[in-house]
């Protein structure tokens, strides 16, 4: 199987990489700049603003699956059209397609827990532009995955837990917020669980999200406890009195979801719970793009 992972040199691009290549597969990868992942992949530059530059990649690797988690707040080309111009791509040259979205497509006005039968009511520009992402995908291929997640934690490569780092040893001014409340996932489950769907033969909408629903500041407190950092010098906030647009409590329910993975999706509560230090280390950082789980 030939795997190309579009937006590969991101933090969850760089973990899907380096689990491809784990698995087996003849892995592929794009970076806007210069290669950040695993060097036993291709490395292909790609810029989705150019749409030129995405059919020259797709006809040099001729991929079996592609797993896109490219993204970018500031762009619509890159977020909203680029996948409807992948997921075109799929649908004529038949190759499968995993494409990443965001709980930032949900408000959380009217409710916060979520599942896959929800519609899309974003409240911010990126909300708005992964929702249109979605549409267009699904509708020029129904065969496409589209995996649903929110925050992505690592083992303390993710802009989440640096910014905890920096606020925790006071070279960060800033304070996390207590009603701003997601179901962080940790990046190698959700990898792995990508690439188990890409396997099977799931269409539509999945949910990857983890068990726990926490706020940021309590995400926060499990990154700085199990990182051996002064968890009470972490201020607090409202994100409702901050000009930050978005919704405040967003829960996915993926149960549904997972009960069709052998991935278990562990809540942040648990996979916090074991020091970094206790841990497998040497995941590079890569070279930073914005990926799913970025915000």
């Amino acid at each position: 199987m030939t795997t190309l992972i579009i937006g590969g040199s991101g933090f969850l691009g760089t973990e899907l990489t380096r689990q491809a290549i784990a698995a087996g597969h003849s892995t592929v990868a794009t970076c806007t700049t210069a290669p950040g992942g695993p060097s036993q992949a291709q490395w292909h530059p790609l810029d989705l603003r150019q749409p030129g530059q995405l059919a020259q990649v797709l006809a040099d690797v001729r991929p079996t699956l592609v797993v896109n988690v490219a993204s970018s707040k500031a762009s619509w080309t890159v977020t909203a059209q680029g996948p409807i111009r992948i997921a075109m791509a799929a649908a004529q040259h038949a190759f499968r397609l995993v494409h990443v979205s965001s709980d930032a497509i949900f408000s959380g006005v009217d409710r916060v827990h979520y599942d896959e039968s929800c519609l899309p009511d974003p409240t911010s520009p990126y909300g708005a532009m992964k929702a249109a992402a979605e549409t267009g995908v699904l509708t020029v291929n129904p065969q496409a995955v589209i995996a649903r997640t929110s925050l992505i934690i690592g083992r303390g490569q993710s802009v989440h837990e640096r910014a905890v780092h920096e606020m925790a040893t006071g070279t960060r001014e800033g304070a996390l917020f207590t009603d701003d409340v997601r179901c962080p996932v940790f990046v190698e489950d959700l990898a792995a669980a990508l690439l188990e769907l890409a396997a099977g033969e799931a269409a539509g909408i999945r949910h990857l999200a983890g068990a726990d629903a926490v706020s940021r500041h309590e995400l926060g407190t499990l990154i700085a406890r199990r990182d051996g950092l002064d968890a009470s010098r972490l201020r607090t906030g409202l994100r409702a009195q901050s000009t930050l647009p978005g919704a405040l409590d967003v829960r996915l329910d993926s149960r549904a979801t997972q009960q069709q993975l052998r991935t278990k999706l562990r809540g942040v509560r648990e996979f916090c719970s074991v020091p970094v230090s206790a841990s497998p280390v040497g995941r590079p950082a890569g070279q930073r793009t914005y990926s799913e789980g970025d915000e």
